[in-house]
């Protein structure tokens, strides 16, 4: 990337909230909750064509903004929210250099790593909400909101159900490209190195019984950090066990590590990548702390893609101080929510079920799926 063609952001109150990716499969959900919620949208992507219809529906802006080309961008927004990756990081220093407020939902654990760095090297004080954790940081919201109930939280078990007939974006199966590579997890307050798809197991998530393996996400980094989590493990199945059983036998002949290249990127994301009409999002998360449990599962009948965007959205409330509590100064993540409960009442106000057992009873909020 060439430094002398510097993208540059201006903050402006009253101005609209820019949307990275906007008109994706993600970034069209969250541009439309933005828009709902009363806020102007500016969408950016590599080819605003595909998003005038969607613009047109919302009231909205569209511009180019290729992360790929050198041309500068310029804009003057109140925030910033990343649903496309940013891979030079570009959208993350226009942002923080120029104050402005901004929630990035895409970053795998190594990138996340860097965005702290970046951060960090321009002093901004500004709100950088890291909202990679699975789903827009919402396994990382329901973990904080059980852990404030237990008084802790020593162990955080996070298991993934991936509908394979759910809409999905060529991002969101980025973590194909990363099975072939071991990755640092907390466990009993150590740190080590685990493989990916390592560790199977069977649980149940919803009704479900299912064959779940270990992925490298970005709460089992923060998570030890945050809520002092000493066991920190996110695991991911397929609602056909087919899928799974294929990806696990996959890691058994190695073809993750011969097949890491970018020669078989297509490949690889070929395995999951969907464009389905849609199905249910659905996670179950389990925290522990003295000896006493909560487990919580989390349905969206709207998909993945929906509950990612709700995700990034109740991040931006966050950073923009609009959930009833202030606006947090630079990079945080979000089990760092002041009053994560309320966030929980908030997933449930856009149409997200949260069952929460304790002590073998089982305490409901949202509507049913």
């Amino acid at each position: 990337m060439n430094d002398e063609l510097l993208d540059e952001l201006q903050w402006d109150p009253a101005g609209p909230v820019l949307v990275t990716g906007g008109y994706g499969t993600v970034g069209a959900e969250l541009s439309r909750l933005i828009g709902a919620g009363g806020l102007p949208v500016l969408m950016t992507g590599r080819t605003p064509e595909r998003g005038r219809d969607l613009a047109a529906r919302l009231g909205a802006e569209v511009r180019a903004w290729d992360l790929a080309s050198p041309t500068p961008f310029r804009a003057a927004v109140r925030a910033v929210v990343s649903a496309v990756n940013d891979p030079e990081d570009r959208v993350l220093r226009a942002a923080a250099t120029a104050g402005v407020p901004q929630v990035d939902v895409t970053r795998w654990t190594a990138r996340l790593q860097r965005a702290v760095t970046v951060a960090a090297l321009t002093r901004t004080s500004a709100p950088v909400l890291l909202s990679s954790a699975w789903m827009g940081g919402v396994t990382s919201l329901v973990a904080a909101a059980l852990a404030r109930e237990l008084g802790g939280a020593e162990r955080v078990e996070t298991a993934v159900r991936w509908d394979m007939a759910d809409r999905a974006g060529a991002d969101s199966v980025e973590f194909m490209d990363r099975l072939g590579i071991g990755f640092e997890v907390v466990e009993d307050g150590r740190r080590r190195l685990a493989a990916p798809l390592s560790g199977a197991r069977t649980v149940r998530i919803g009704t479900e019984q299912m064959r779940v393996a270990r992925i490298d996400t970005p709460e089992q980094y923060t998570l030890p950090l945050t809520l002092g989590t000493a066991t920190a493990a996110t695991r991911i199945g397929f609602s056909s066990p087919a899928a799974t059983r294929m990806l696990l036998a996959l890691r058994g002949t190695g073809f993750f590590h011969w097949g890491g290249g970018d020669r078989w990127t297509p490949a690889r994301r070929a395995l999951l990548h969907s464009p389905g009409d849609g199905g249910t999002a659905r996670l179950r998360v389990d925290v522990a702390h003295a000896g006493a449990t909560r487990t919580a599962t989390v349905s969206d009948p709207a998909g993945q893609s929906h509950l990612t965007a709700v995700g990034g959205y109740l991040g931006l409330l966050r950073v923009l101080g609009a959930d009833g509590a202030p606006a947090p100064e630079g990079v945080v993540f979000p089990e760092q929510h002041p009053d994560p409960a309320a966030a929980l009442e908030r997933l449930a106000a856009h149409g997200v079920l949260v069952d929460i057992e304790r002590a073998g009873a089982a305490g409901r909020r949202g509507a049913a799926a």
